[in-house]
């Protein structure tokens, strides 16, 4: 396998956990009703161009773009728009949806549902990035950034390699790698429609070495090809960071405040490349996802095939229940997920994985003072200070948290994760970075 890249600074080794790889995807069955929030994307939420009332089909626009950083929405079912109105999303707030009465799947005209493989790639670039704008894609790593944004670069910057983005370092989740290994031949498709979109020759797709059988997989469908290889890397959290990807897979740096794009690099996900491969060969908008259900009491860890707008409860239910010992339900997985407050959260564009905890692994220790110890910033993978940081989100001293440069952590959790006082490190700096990137939107608008 040759030597493991990986990043330079930080980093830790959380227990792997994952329970679910050798489960293969299954499809779980439409549900009766599709709660279809409008705010699915990094940006501004979609807008509804549906009322109640209406009859829709499966792949339907049914919520254009609020702005340029927004995604369109597609009927996830077929059936009739009971209302659009406030239900209670992975925010733990009520926020707008499209509430749809499923029928029987009837699906919009021009959308080919076939499994028939489609190779050639006849759309010019231009073409591919308005059909990725259309169908509605975001990054499905989690960041849930427009996808056709990605594909734009700002003029004068030109992107060289493209990194795609199977590491899935997050421990439990496995949603990613068995996509990779039953849909390895459309991922490499979309990987060429983003190579076509980017103008670029040379694509690195990152897997850590903990998943031996998808970098023997892709390794098998790409003999013969060089325009993309597969980069083997060194199972070391977070590597699946953008920053962290592009330095282990190019060794090039991203700079403080700047985007990869800076480097020429453009990062996507292997699940967001399987969802290009569709848009494009397809006609299929994003209406469903992988979604990983697992945790050490689940009696069934599983990856589903989900429509967008199930709710978690149906979920949970196919892994064959709630286990009894359940104290917390998260969203994502240990380190970057946040807690659902209710089991009628329904599955989203950004929804990666539904990790059971247990409550004896749920449970926060009391904070005590920090000890100087430093050991926040030896892990931190963006050498920052986070002790420093949280301490000034903390008392709320904003600009010193900006000149810390706050808005460069990727709030991966490694500093928290290692706290001996047990100390809210990465609780303080998301709250941080929500206020100076308030201030920073508020000084840009003046």
């Amino acid at each position: 396998m040759g030597i493991l890249r990986t990043f330079a600074l930080g980093g830790i080794h959380p227990a792997e956990n994952k329970l679910s790889s050798n489960a293969p995807i299954e499809t779980l069955p439409v549900p009766k009703q599709a709660i279809v929030p409008l705010g699915q994307n990094l940006g501004a939420p979609s807008k509804p161009i549906v009322k109640k009332g209406d009859e829709v089909k499966v792949g339907q626009l049914i919520a254009e773009a609020g702005g340029f950083i927004s995604t369109n929405i597609h009927s996830p079912v077929s059936g009739k728009v009971l209302k659009i109105d406030n239900a209670i999303d992975g925010s733990g707030y009520k926020r707008p949806c499209i509430i749809i009465n499923t029928t029987e799947d009837e699906w919009a005209d021009g959308i080919d549902t076939s499994k028939d493989i489609v190779s050639e790639i006849t759309l010019e670039s231009k073409e591919i990035i308005e059909k990725i704008k259309n169908a509605g894609i975001v990054g499905l790593g989690g960041a849930t950034f427009p996808t056709y944004v990605k594909l734009m670069p700002p003029t004068g910057k030109i992107a060289e390699y493209l990194i795609i983005n199977g590491v899935e370092c997050e421990p439990y989740l496995t949603a990613d790698h068995r996509m990779m290994l039953e849909m390895g031949q459309e991922i490499i498709i979309g990987i060429r429609i983003l190579m076509k979109a980017l103008n670029v020759k040379k694509a690195f797709i990152g897997i850590e070495n903990n998943k031996p059988d998808a970098i023997s997989h892709l390794n098998e469908l790409l003999k013969g090809s060089d325009d993309i290889e597969v980069q083997p890397l060194k199972v070391q959290y977070p590597q699946g960071g953008e920053k962290q990807l592009i330095k282990a897979s190019v060794n090039r740096e991203v700079p403080s405040g700047k985007l990869p794009i800076e480097v020429g690099c453009v990062v996507q996900n292997v699940g967001t490349a399987f969802a290009v491969y569709e848009a494009v060969q397809k006609n299929k908008p994003l209406i469903e996802r992988v979604v990983t259900v697992t945790g050490k009491a689940v009696k069934k860890p599983s990856n589903f095939m989900v429509r967008i707008g199930t709710q978690i409860s149906e979920l949970i239910d196919a892994a064959e229940g709630l286990p009894e010992d359940t104290g917390k339900i998260i969203g994502g997985g240990p380190m970057m997920g946040k807690a659902i407050t209710s089991l009628e959260i329904p599955v989203v564009k950004g929804t990666s994985g539904i990790l059971l905890m247990k409550k004896d692994e749920s449970s926060r220790n009391v904070e005590g003072p920090c000890i100087r110890c430093s050991k926040c910033t030896y892990v931190c993978p963006m050498g920052l200070e986070p002790f420093l940081l949280s301490k000034a989100a903390k008392l709320g001293n904003y600009e010193m948290a900006e000149n810390e440069a706050i808005m460069d952590c990727i709030e991966c959790g490694s500093c928290q994760y290692g706290c001996p006082s047990a100390i809210p490190l990465l609780d303080y700096l998301r709250l941080g970075k929500l206020k100076v990137g308030q201030i920073l939107r508020n000084r840009n608008n003046k």
